[in-house]
């Protein structure tokens, strides 16, 4: 007779498992999700969104069945209804073309992005180039780029591409970051960025956002104690690839997951420390999701490690405070 899950459990080795915290939702997720919840309350649905509103598939599934259609540009929202640009930002164009068709836009646009297009306004504006450090493609690096004109702002991805940048010795440079990176590689990109050209002025403060740099301090505090890391969130989430790889340059073990039913038993094989995390853009409701399954499969004893304690709070946009 096969023994029932409980027994399993009770006969298989007991994991300690340490969650990190900081964790999951940030101040500019939070807001961009009210931001939806609200418009569709107000407006009535449906309320388009333009991309993903966060990288998350359970908040955007959440969202869809409250009445949000995603879209993946403005031409696909109909005349009238009213939009919601996501919260990694939209190059500039794309508010213009709404008030031009006179829709109702919303912008859930994280502030702390916003600053950094605020920013690369302003260097344009004092007639230097801007050296873009971020991921090619990625939703965020789109809308910064989209804040200037052609021609006055470069991609950087690595220190090998810094190494290719034939600026002259004299020509004025500044440097501006992608809000979601790898806290370390970052400083290298941006070391090797000051010592090419002494010159580039950069922001006074981290353009890495609080959330993001909370997040991989926690996976460091814990990833020495574990055997295997899990990071809850999206495979097109920035914030969450980089916790995977903090953990892995850190010599632990560490998977990607959007749900708990992706976790396959066999990885827990010689586990005796698990670490649990979650990018920005997922719930809490995930994370016990996953630790009911880690349960179901091994006694667990439950630690939290706080390195950080977050409360940054994002006003909503002005339309939805009437």
């Amino acid at each position: 007779m096969n023994a029932s899950l409980p027994d399993v459990a009770a006969e298989t080795a007991p994991i300690r498992l340490l969650i990190a915290a900081p964790r999951g939702f940030c101040a500019g997720v939070d807001r961009a999700i009210e931001i939806v919840e609200r418009a569709i309350e107000r407006y009535g649905a449906p309320v388009y969104v333009r991309h993903e509103i966060v990288h998350n598939r359970f908040v955007v599934d959440g969202l869809k069945a409250k009445g949000a259609i995603f879209v993946e540009e403005l031409d696909q929202v109909p005349d009238g209804a009213p939009v919601v640009f996501s919260a990694h930002g939209v190059p500039k164009v794309v508010p213009q073309d709404a008030t031009e068709r006179g829709l109702d836009w919303l912008d859930a646009t994280c502030p702390l992005v916003s600053k950094v297009h605020r920013q690369a306004e302003r260097q344009v504006e004092a007639g230097r180039h801007i050296l873009f450090v971020g991921h090619k493609g990625h939703p965020e690096v789109i809308g910064t780029m989209g804040q200037v004109p052609v021609g006055t702002i470069t991609l950087v991805e690595t220190v090998a591409d810094v190494a290719k940048l034939g600026f002259a010795s004299d020509t004025p440079l500044a440097f501006l970051t992608q809000t979601t990176l790898s806290v370390d590689d970052t400083r290298e990109i941006v070391e090797a960025l000051r010592a090419k050209f002494p010159q580039i002025v950069g922001p006074k403060a981290e353009d890495i956002c609080y959330a993001t740099s909370n997040r991989q301090e926690a996976v460091k505090a814990i990833a020495n104690e574990c055997d295997l890391l899990l990071v809850i969130g999206a495979p097109n989430s920035s914030n969450s690839l980089r916790l995977v790889e903090v953990a892995e340059r850190m010599g632990t073990r560490s998977r990607l997951i959007q749900r708990a039913n992706e976790i396959e038993p066999e990885w827990l094989d010689g586990v005796n420390t698990l670490g649990v995390t979650a990018g920005a853009s997922a719930p809490e409701v995930l994370v016990r999701e996953v630790v009911a399954k880690i349960g179901e499969l091994r006694h667990v004893t439950e630690e939290t490690v706080t390195t950080a304690e977050e409360k940054m709070v994002f006003k909503l946009p002005r339309q939805l405070l009437d």
